[in-house]
């Protein structure tokens, strides 16, 4: 049987692979830190050569991107070594590898979609972190392996924007949120849908880089006033500019992602960013 390996599964795309995993004919391995440290190099090998691996779905990431300007080693080590390990056995065992990185990689200053072929430029550490994988994943080159840079990930699992919105929305009256960073939310259960529909389906010599987040485009604060309103909370979402609130990272400022070239190459259907989110109110029992 196909056996894959999923290091990081206990963050909120790996989780949603596990819940989805009895739907897919492979047998799975799913580890986090504990299970398996991908920073060093003979642990990787040896656990695929005692499991016989045929692919790794790489959830592993760094990415508290604000303590990342001050623990710029931890960040380099999980987001790029890790990776560059895991792309050297992918190539040494003809293993295919699917990793995931950010729309972080890019400055945010186009007025139209990033393409895949776009000219990245990172504007903090977590984000030049992740930069360095994906070209340490590209020198190695392990066949019929792919990147995929998503964005704003949430999830049921895991902390995130949608659970943030939700604790805060039951305990004030109102909130600011930022209305100058544009983009689209990914809810990780599509896109982990997506990685294990797409994983038979890789044939490539040279890595492929793809995009990948829910369809539209939307501001955080756009974002929090549809949780509300789907929560029937009576919170007030008011729109504020990135510099009235300063964080330790530069974040982008537009960072939507065209997703042309996932769909003609695999086929793919991307889920409207409000489909994902009902969903996700749903199973969080928070939709009213």
């Amino acid at each position: 049987m196909f056996s894959v390996l999923v290091t990081g599964s206990n963050g909120q795309v790996g989780s949603e692979i596990k819940e989805l995993s009895p739907d897919y004919p492979y047998k799975f391995f799913f580890t986090d830190k504990k299970e398996l440290d991908i920073t060093k190099l003979q642990d990787i090998e040896k656990f695929i050569v005692q499991n016989d691996i045929d692919a790794i779905i790489n959830c592993a990431a760094y990415t508290a991107v604000d303590r990342a300007e001050s623990e710029k080693e931890r960040a380099d080590e999980i987001n790029h070594l890790a990776v560059q390990n895991l792309a050297k056995l992918s190539k040494e065992f003809s293993i295919k590898l699917i990793h995931i990185s950010t729309d972080y990689v890019f400055d945010g200053t186009n007025h139209k979609p990033y393409t895949e072929k776009d000219a990245t430029n990172p504007q903090n550490i977590y984000a030049k972190s992740k930069l360095d994988g994906e070209h340490a994943m590209i020198k190695a080159n392990p066949h019929n392996s792919i990147i995929i840079r998503t964005s704003w990930v949430y999830s049921y699992y895991g902390v995130n924007f949608v659970k943030t919105m939700l604790r805060l929305g039951k305990e004030k009256g109102s909130l600011n949120v930022i209305f100058d960073q544009v983009g689209t939310p990914t809810y990780a259960k599509d896109l982990a849908r997506t990685i294990l529909e797409i994983l038979p389906k890789i044939e490539n010599e040279k890595v492929e880089v793809y995009n990948y987040t829910n369809e539209g485009v939307l501001s955080w604060y756009d974002f929090a006033k549809e949780i509300m309103k789907m929560a029937k909370l009576t919170c007030k979402i008011n729109p504020i500019e990135t510099a009235e609130y300063p964080t330790a990272a530069k974040r982008p400022h537009y960072s939507l992602l065209s997703k042309s070239k996932i769909k003609s190459t695999f086929g793919v259907t991307i889920p409207y960013w409000k489909d994902g989110l009902d969903d996700c109110l749903r199973r969080l029992g928070e939709r009213r």
